[in-house]
């Protein structure tokens, strides 16, 4: 029991330790690309090639001053980022990386749980992130803010939806709810192939749940400053900037398990195949805010609700019908 409580703890620092590196390497990559496909060079001049770039932006928000409005809600206005940046974490406790492996005659599993349910325990955790933002509008005392987490929160109910029913197709056709199971389920065929659909709408519902552009309407800067964390500055800020990150890498993760096959790829099965899948799709989350303008908040809200909940909809009937005929 110790040995297996000792090797969660280990398996958790890794988890936790990858998770901030790729949140502060992923602002990085994103300032970089964004700057070639827009023409300019982005940063450059913090250590070789701008490598440290990252590390010279935490010093820089670790040493800003923290405020607090006069007419904030303590403590929900200090618990609120929290709320968020530990539910970032919980989101990737179940997503197996790679194949099981032997170290030394023991087999090592790398994830940290395997559990029976563990698509409804990731919808289950996701959908408590949107708690973080609303209690953070809503204790700051600021118009602003609050407007930016009610929009949020109706963002969040209007996509969850579409989201939640673009992996039950997955579900039926592995015919279980466990990740490591349904990357197994994959070996021959990744369900990208029949579940296209259910792949376009997860993206598309998963880019909205995490206020990417152009679906970032929560913190639209032209009309609402910054949003829900418009009262926010140093490391509270941080806590905020860095859920977001952390969600985007969450979100691709769950779409290369679900969908492009987890660990497998050719030639030989590993985590190399998971990391570059992940790291493909959150360029193309870099490659959507470089290119399309953000939508009006009614464009967003029609969208979700007339088009991808009935594309939706559509692949959860389709399906159905393929596996009651077709096995």
């Amino acid at each position: 029991m110790t040995f297996d409580l000792g090797e969660a703890l280990i398996k958790s620092v890794i988890i936790i330790v990858f998770l901030l590196t790729g949140f502060a390497y992923m602002t990085l990559f994103e300032r970089r690309a964004v700057a070639r496909l827009q023409g300019r060079l982005g940063p450059n001049r913090v250590g070789p090639a701008g490598l440290f770039q990252p590390i010279a932006d935490g010093v820089k928000l670790v040493l800003k001053e923290q405020l607090t409005p006069r007419d904030a809600v303590l403590p929900i206005y200090w618990i609120a980022p929290a709320i968020s940046g530990v539910v970032a974490f919980l989101s990737f406790a179940v997503i197996p990386v790679g194949p099981a492996f032997e170290v030394g005659g023991r087999t090592i599993q790398p994830w940290l749980a395997d559990v029976s349910i563990g698509i409804l325990y990731i919808l289950a955790i996701t959908s408590l992130g949107i708690y973080g933002i609303v209690l953070g509008g809503w204790a700051s005392g600021n118009k602003y803010s609050l407007i930016g987490a009610i929009r949020s929160s109706a963002q969040m109910i209007s996509y969850e939806l579409s989201l939640g029913l673009s992996v039950l197709g997955v579900v039926m056709l592995a015919g279980t709810l466990s990740l490591t199971q349904i990357v197994e389920a994959q070996k021959q065929v990744w369900f990208l192939i029949p579940q296209a659909l259910g792949a376009i709408v997860y993206f598309i519902a998963g880019i909205a749940e995490t206020n990417r552009a152009p679906f970032d309407l929560p913190e639209a800067e032209q009309e609402l400053v910054a949003g829900y964390h418009t009262e926010y500055s140093g490391l509270r800020f941080t806590l905020y900037f860095m859920a977001e990150y952390i969600n985007m890498i969450t979100v691709s993760a769950i779409a290369t398990t679900l969908f492009l096959g987890g660990w497998w790829g050719p030639f030989a099965p590993g985590p190399w195949w998971f990391l570059i899948k992940v790291a493909a799709l959150l360029f193309v989350y870099i490659w959507l805010r470089a290119t399309l303008p953000r939508l009006r908040y009614d464009q967003l809200m029609r969208f979700g609700w007339l088009v991808l909940l009935p594309l939706a909809v559509l692949n959860v009937g389709v399906t159905a019908v393929a596996v009651v005929f077709w096995g």
